[in-house]
């Protein structure tokens, strides 16, 4: 099995790549292989709603000149998914944003490339603003039908300079225990797809508001 986790901060090795690691190291002493994947200090454009996935049905995003659609074959080829973001004005980071957006509609116009992966968000913010960019990554994972693992808080760890966090002792546990629990909900996966079968993913069904 396999975890892939996506750095969203500007810093490479920043507090969001200290709550990572914290995770992916349950997730290893599991057993399980990960990857963290830096986003957050890249070049990545917004999604221009030119529907051409919807279109093409081909898995990738037609806007060239960055590597969203290689990390979209990342995610399509892992069991689970962790999607990491410092906080910007109470939100997640805008690299980050426009990654998600591009490779999470992609995953929906291809019967769901994503969907009853393991999914969970983590968040580093110096203060505030911290549950605003939590539930927005969630916000992702939801959209997919996803499966999320929990900790025993809100995946929200603080710090300001880079390596801070590993201060925030309450922190610190939310991570861990996250990545223990993500580990046991992928074992079970595992263990239990080929005597129990996922149900049939449904058509979208879109309602109009306007009439």
């Amino acid at each position: 099995m396999k975890v892939v986790a996506f750095n969203g901060s500007p810093n490479k090795e920043g507090n969001t790549w200290n709550a990572l690691k914290m995770v992916t190291a349950e997730l290893e002493a599991a057993g399980i292989e990960t990857e963290i994947v830096q986003v957050g200090n890249k070049a990545v454009r917004g999604c221009a709603a030119c529907y051409q996935c919807v279109k093409h049905r081909n898995e990738q995003c037609v806007l060239p000149g960055d590597d969203v659609n290689g990390w979209i074959q990342k995610m399509k080829q892992a069991d689970g998914i962790i999607l990491g973001s410092p906080v910007h004005f109470a939100a997640l980071g805008g690299t980050m944003k426009s990654f998600l957006d591009r490779a999470f509609f992609v995953s929906s116009v291809n019967d769901g490339m994503f969907r009853h992966k393991v999914g969970a968000s983590v968040v580093a913010v110096r203060r505030s603003g911290g549950l605003t960019a939590f539930d927005q990554l969630n916000n992702f994972l939801n959209y997919a039908e996803m499966l999320i693992p929990t900790s025993n808080y809100w995946n929200v760890i603080h710090g300001r300079v880079p390596g801070e966090v590993i201060q925030d002792l309450e922190g610190v546990q939310i991570m861990r225990v996250l990545g223990k629990n993500m580990a046991w909900l992928l074992r079970l996966i595992e263990h239990g797809k080929d005597t129990l079968p996922p149900p049939e993913r449904e058509p979208k069904t879109m309602f109009s508001f306007i009439h």
